[in-house]
Formats: C-alpha cells, structure tokens, sequence
C-alpha cells in the first residue's frame, strides 16, 4: 500500500495536496484497494461551498458506494471531468490521474491540521 510522504490524509482515507490555496484531493491507495473496481464516481460541481467532514461526492464500486468527504473546507474550483469516461483511473492512479477535484482554501490552519504520512500509517495498521 502507497502512503506518499507528501501529502496530508484525512481519517476518512481521503489524502491532500497543498499547491498555495488550493488543495486537491482523492482517495488513498488504501480506500481504493478496500472498494475494489471502481465503476462510477461522483464529483461536486466547480463552485461548491463544501465544509471539512462534509460529503462532496461519491464513489460506486463493485463491492459498495462510499461517501467522499472533504478534508478542508473551501470552495471547489476544479474537477477531475476524465472520472466520467475513466472511473477507473482512481483504482489505477489514485494519488495522480485519479484525483477528484481541487477546493481553495478558507483555511490554511485546516491543511495543516490532518495527518500526515505517518499519522495516517497509524490509522491503517491500527
């Protein structure tokens, strides 16, 4: 299971990149491993107030349909579009191509309050 050492993670297995005040964010390797084949994923639309916690999407598997929360509140700004065509790409890719969509920041203080690599190692071995 990959756990890239520069990203942020929530509890709820979803990871975050910070590019000054925005962050995108998706499922984490092991969300992705425990859904199974991803076969449709539901992204918020650009302009989305969303708050941390708060559902933003969806994703189906062939096992189940999970809520995707938001790790940090702000407003979403852009959406991974090849996720309609490509749902896939989250279980191929989930910390590159499939990546779900990208929120501007409320507050910085949130990035910084998730876990990071080793904080969420923590979590999945526990």
């Amino acid at each position: 299971m990959q756990i890239p050492e520069n990203l942020r993670y929530s509890s709820d297995h979803e990871w975050a990149s910070r590019e000054g005040e925005r962050v995108r964010i998706g499922i984490t390797d092991f969300a992705q491993d425990a859904l199974g084949d991803v076969v449709y994923v539901e992204v918020p639309a650009v302009g989305t107030t969303v708050d941390a916690g708060s559902a933003v999407g969806e994703v189906e598997s062939t096992k189940s349909v999970s809520e995707i929360y938001a790790p940090v509140a702000g407003t979403v700004v852009a959406v991974n579009a090849a996720l309609a065509e490509h749902p896939e790409l989250v279980n191929a890719d989930p910390y590159g191509e499939g990546w779900l969509c990208e929120i501007e920041l409320s507050s910085a203080d949130a990035y910084e309050a998730l876990l990071d690599a080793s904080g969420y190692r923590g979590l999945t071995e526990a």
